[in-house]
C-alpha cells in the first residue's frame, strides 16, 4: 500500500487552493475513509490540475485536521456537531478554511457554483442526500457511495438526467465495466450491443471457510481482506458477499441493465476487475492491481488518463487467474440482494438498512457473522414494500427497516431464543 509520501510529493509549495486558477475544484465527501484518502493521494499527484474545495468527514477530527493543513480547502464539513466545534477550535488561524456542520454543510459544498467534481465516498445510507444534491446541481459525480443507488436508484438516475450531471462510477467493478463499454461525451455508456456484464468478487477472507467456521469468525478476521484495504463496514460486506450484492443492484441502475444481464463470479486474485460480453463472442476485461487509485484517477481525468501511483500489473508474477461460481448456500447475502432487485420498490433500501444494522452489531460483537443474513432476510419478510416515489418514502422505509432489524437483533441476543441460523 501507499503512504502520505505520495500526497506530499505532488503538492505545490504554499498549498493547493491558492494557485492555478484554471484547476478543477473537487469536494471530497468522506475524505478520511479509504476512498477519500486515495482520492487525495491522486489529487496530490496532479496539483496543477485539481484543487480541493471541500473536505467532509463524520467525526474524525485529527484526520481531517491533518488533511486541512495539507490541502487547505475552502471548507471543511463535520457531520457531528461536537466534532465541528472541536475542529473550529483547532484549525490554525492562518488557514482560510471555514468549518460547516451537518447535512446542510454537505449540501452546500456539493452544490456551490465553484465546484466542478464531487467525490461521493460517504459510506452507507448517510451519503444519499448529498449525492442526490450533487447530481441535481449538474456536477461531475464520482460515485463511490453504492448505497445511494441501492436505496434510491430511480431518484438518483433521474437527478443525474434532469440536472445534466455526469456520473462516473468509482467502484472498481463498475469502473472496469465503464472502461469496457463505448461511452459518449455525456459519459453515458451504451449498452445496446452488450450481452451481459460480469462482476468479479474476490470471495473475501472466508472464501474457503465452512459455515461452522464462519459462525465463530471474529470482526478482525472478517476485516482481514486478502487483497483490498478498506474500511471495516465494507470489509465485512465483502466477507458476506453483500458488497457484491449491492454492486449487482448498482450495476443494474448505472448501466440500465435487466438483472438477467448481470452476473457475479468469484475471482480470488482481484486482477480482472470485471468483464463485458458482446454478441460476437468477444469479452472485454479491465485488469489491474487491486488499488482503488486506478479507478479514482480514471474518474478524475476522464476522458483522459492520469498517473495514479499504482504499480504496473505484472501478469507473469500473478501467474494464474481463477474463476468460480459463488456459493450462495454459504453466502446468502448475495441471494438476498438479487431477490430485492426482483421484488423492486423499497426492497433494496430495506435490504441495505438491515445489512447496516446487522454489520454494526457484528462489529460490536453482539451477533455472529452468520446471523447477518438472518437479520436481513427476516427484516425483508416483515416489511411492506412500496414504490420509492420520493426521497421521503425511501427514508421512511430505511428508518422502519432499521427499527425492525434492531428488534430482530435484540431477539437473537436472548439466551433462550432458538432460531434457524445460516
Amino acid at each position: 500500500m501507499w503512504s502520505c509520501t505520495g500526497i506530499c510529493a505532488g503538492l505545490a509549495v504554499g498549498g493547493l487552493v491558492a494557485v492555478a486558477a484554471n484547476r478543477r475544484l473537487v469536494s471530497v465527501l468522506g475524505c478520511t475513509g479509504s476512498i477519500g484518502v486515495s482520492t487525495l493521494d491522486v489529487i496530490g499527484r496532479h496539483s496543477d490540475r485539481f484543487g480541493v474545495y471541500a473536505l467532509t468527514a463524520h467525526s474524525s477530527v485529527d484526520a481531517l485536521l491533518a488533511q486541512c493543513r495539507t490541502f487547505q480547502p475552502r471548507y471543511a464539513v463535520m457531520v457531528d456537531e461536537a466534532a465541528a466545534t472541536q475542529l473550529r477550535e483547532r484549525l490554525p488561524p492562518a488557514l482560510d478554511t471555514t468549518v460547516l456542520q451537518g447535512e446542510s454543510g454537505l449540501v452546500q459544498v456539493v452544490t456551490a457554483s465553484e465546484v466542478d467534481v464531487v467525490m461521493a465516498a460517504i459510506v452507507g445510507a448517510a451519503g444519499l442526500s448529498s449525492t442526490l444534491a450533487a447530481a441535481a446541481a449538474g456536477k461531475t459525480l464520482l460515485l463511490a457511495n453504492k448505497e445511494s443507488l441501492v436505496m434510491g436508484g430511480h431518484l438518483l438516475m433521474r437527478a443525474v438526467r434532469e440536472g445534466g450531471a455526469r456520473l462516473l462510477p468509482i467502484d472498481s467493478e463498475h469502473n472496469a465495466i465503464f472502461q469496457c463499454m463505448p461511452v459518449g461525451k455525456s459519459a453515458k455508456p451504451r449498452t445496446d450491443h452488450v450481452s451481459r456484464v460480469v462482476l468479479t468478487a474476490s470471495g473475501g477472507p472466508f472464501r474457503q471457510w465452512s459455515l461452522e467456521q464462519m459462525a465463530e469468525a471474529t470482526p478482525d478476521q472478517a476485516c482481514a481482506h486478502p487483497n483490498w484495504s478498506m474500511g471495516r463496514k465494507i470489509s465485512v460486506d465483502s466477507a458476506t458477499l453483500m458488497n457484491k450484492g449491492l454492486e449487482y443492484i448498482e450495476a443494474c441502475w448505472i448501466f440500465g441493465l435487466e438483472p438477467a444481464r448481470v452476473e457475479v463470479v468469484i475471482h480470488p486474485q482481484s486482477i480482472v476487475h470485471s468483464m463485458v460480453h458482446y454478441p460476437d463472442g468477444s469479452v472485454l476485461a479491465q485488469l489491474g492491481n487491486p488499488d482503488m487509485r486506478t479507478a479514482i484517477a480514471y474518474g478524475l481525468g476522464w476522458p483522459q488518463r492520469l498517473t495514479s501511483g499504482v504499480p504496473p500489473l505484472d501478469l507473469v508474477a500473478a501467474a494464474r487467474l481463477d474463476f468460480a461460481a459463488p456459493d450462495e448456500s454459504r453466502f446468502p447475502c448475495l441471494r438476498l440482494a438479487r431477490e430485492s432487485v426482483a421484488v423492486g420498490g423499497t426492497a433494496m433500501a430495506v435490504c441495505n438498512a438491515a445489512n447496516e444494522i446487522a454489520v454494526a452489531a457484528f462489529l460490536a460483537k453482539k451477533i455472529r457473522f452468520t446471523e447477518i443474513p438472518w437479520i436481513i432476510e427476516h427484516t425483508l419478510e416483515r416489511m411492506d414494500i412500496v414504490e420509492p416515489t420520493a426521497v421521503s418514502v425511501v427514508e421512511a422505509a430505511d428508518s422502519q427497516a432499521r427499527a425492525i432489524a434492531s428488534v430482530i437483533m435484540a431477539d437473537l441476543q436472548q439466551p433462550k431464543r432458538v432460531t434457524e441460523r445460516f
